[in-house]
């Protein structure tokens, strides 16, 4: 498995419209796009910050991964995401050193794939992600 950069990083936020006034009146952002994904049960705000997506995400459902996380520690850092150039040779050598996988094969959203790999009790609180091609918000 290659890992090319760090893709993007996600904060859990309980108010998203809030967190877009803050980062537009604190730095002068806006998103550069903004998506609701049904089957994370999440709506999010990405920006660039060079290359690297920094994502912040509001469940849109009580029992979604997001409201739980906030639930049990409050908003805050959520995963990180590495971009590989082989998803479905990363998740087979990662099954093959007998690590414990949270998806045995790629999802898919909006044009890319993409898994999520270590529990976070087993990477420092951190739920890690692996992905593959870019996100195509018309997809």
């Amino acid at each position: 498995m290659k890992i090319e950069k760090i893709d993007h990083i996600c904060f859990a936020v309980k108010d998203l419209e809030a967190t877009k006034k803050k980062y537009r009146e604190d730095f002068g952002l806006e998103p550069d796009y903004e998506y609701v994904a049904p089957s994370e049960k999440i709506k999010v705000a990405r920006y660039y910050i060079g290359e690297v997506g920094v994502e912040f995400m509001e469940s849109t459902a009580p029992d979604g991964e997001v409201a739980k996380f906030i639930k049990a520690r409050g908003e805050g850092f959520f995963l990180i995401s590495y971009r590989v150039d082989d998803l479905s040779r990363a998740l087979e050598e990662l099954k093959g050193k007998n690590i414990r996988l949270i998806d045995h094969a790629p999802r898919e959203l909006m044009g890319t794939r993409y898994a999520f790999v270590h529990h976070p009790g087993e990477l420092n609180g951190v739920l890690t992600e692996l992905i593959e091609g870019d996100f195509d918000i018309n997809k």
